[in-house]
């Protein structure tokens, strides 16, 4: 059975930090391109980073640039989304998610082609208060 598992949300003050993790089963995370999402209330589901399968080029919204930090493990067969220096503006449901194109230098195209997702995690809900 194909799964994508999130873990690591909760309630943190604002400068605070967080990691998610995503553990894949079913197949093999490290065929595809990887990506985090969030949602906000009243909001359209964004990507906030995302990764190649080949050459692990990564890519990272304006908003997170310099404080998330998005891996891999493939020995876990896990993803992980590191989030330092949290801001309430952070907060919404954070998804992840498996995308199967193959290629170099994807990592920006995949975090905009939400719809090419093959695979997607039930959501985390993260919560940063001021």
């Amino acid at each position: 059975q194909v799964q994508l598992v999130e873990s690591g949300g909760g309630l943190v003050q604002a400068g605070g930090s967080l990691r998610l993790s995503c553990a894949a089963s079913g197949f093999t995370l490290d065929a595809y391109a990887i990506g985090w999402f969030r949602q906000a209330p009243g909001k359209e589901r964004e990507g906030v980073s995302c990764t190649s399968s080949l050459d692990r080029s990564t890519y990272y919204s304006d908003s997170v640039k310099g404080r998330f930090t998005i891996s891999r493990e493939d020995a876990n067969n896990t993803m992980y989304l590191q989030m330092n220096s949290l801001k309430p503006e952070d907060t919404g449901v954070y998804y992840c998610a498996a995308h199967r194109i193959v290629g170099i230098g994807l990592a920006r195209y995949v975090c905009k082609d939400l719809r090419g997702f093959d695979y997607w995690g039930q959501g985390t809900q993260v919560t940063v208060s001021s």
